[in-house]
């Protein structure tokens, strides 16, 4: 399964890279690679993830003014341009009042991003109108920003800097609101005949296998149906999965690595029983789909699918963008 590439060239690529969770330090995957596999970023847009602010960075940041209440899209106005920074560097401007964000959690998140060589404004959720929606997670942000975000709360605004090439981009963010980490809604009884899937007091999916040969068609089997809006081709889809072999022998889980995951769908950057079987689901449904190897890998192993493997998924929809 592939996932998406979010690294884009210079500036863009820091003013866009909200819109696939502020990936700046890891997220994407090469065509053909299984979930768990990273692409390379691009290295002209994307700091080191090791990069570190100097004292120098954080007053420049701290020169930044930033003016408007909470809840709307701010002024942002740079000491000077053009405006850089050596490292990503990131302040509280406004704490949060709502819930506490914790590791893992799936925020939604209003954002401005003005380029650091005039100060004009590049990308803004405001203008736009919807949120992005950002995975709190280290292996998914880099540290300053999941370091900032942990432990503040629902409603927080910040401040962050980061070189994108030979540029600098600076963003204003406020967290809006905290998604479920799993699906949620109404249940929906399955076909007989399938794997049984069981779930544990926090969401992981685990499932008893079935005798029988497995089927040579595509099966898509909605267990819980969410409440939001249907998944359409093009989007990026943020999801919780496990996937096993269809004689239950587990291979991939995003639950065991701690965080979601976000693929593109619909567009061939997964394999086809995925963009065959999630287009058209709501956001929050929880989905089983049993994909024959003509919709996978087929003949091709891969780490640990043998060749022609039928798999099985349980994939919790948390949101589309």
């Amino acid at each position: 399964m592939r996932r998406p590439t979010t690294a884009r060239t210079a500036l863009r690529a820091a003013a866009a890279v909200l819109a696939l969770s502020l990936t700046l330090a890891a997220c994407s995957g090469e065509a053909g690679d299984d979930p768990t596999t990273p692409a390379p970023t691009d290295a002209a847009a994307t700091p080191a993830p090791d990069a570190t602010a100097t004292a120098e960075d954080v007053a420049a940041l701290e020169a930044v003014v930033v003016e408007g209440a909470v809840g709307a899209q701010p002024t942002v106005t740079l000491p000077s341009t053009p405006f850089t920074v050596s490292a990503p560097v990131a302040r509280v401007l406004d704490d949060g009042t709502g819930e506490e964000i914790a590791s893992g959690d799936m925020i939604d998140l209003d954002s401005v991003w003005v380029k650091g060589t005039d100060g004009s404004v590049e990308n803004s959720t405001w203008e736009k109108g919807t949120p992005e929606q950002i995975v709190v997670s280290d292996s998914q942000l880099v540290s300053v920003l999941s370091d900032l975000l942990v432990g503040n709360k629902v409603g927080m605004r910040f401040a962050f800097a980061v070189p994108a090439g030979e540029e600098t981009a600076v963003a204003v963010g406020e967290v809006v609101g905290k998604r479920p980490s799993r699906a949620v809604g109404t249940p929906v009884e399955p076909a007989a005949g399938l794997p049984g899937v069981t779930l544990a007091d926090d969401g992981t999916p685990s499932i008893e296998p079935v005798d029988g040969d497995a089927p040579t068609e595509l099966v898509v089997q909605p267990l819980i149906e969410g409440d939001g809006p249907a998944v359409e081709s093009g989007q990026t889809i943020t999801v919780q999965y496990s996937g096993w072999l269809w004689d239950g022998t587990p291979f991939d889980s995003s639950w065991e690595r701690g965080t979601p995951a976000a693929f593109g769908i619909g567009v061939q950057q997964v394999i086809t029983g995925w963009d065959e079987g999630l287009v058209g689901q709501k956001v929050g449904s929880q989905v089983l789909l049993v994909v024959p190897p003509d919709k996978a890998y087929g003949d091709t192993p891969r780490d640990n699918i043998p060749a022609g493997s039928t798999l099985v998924f349980v994939v919790d929809v948390l949101a589309a963008s």
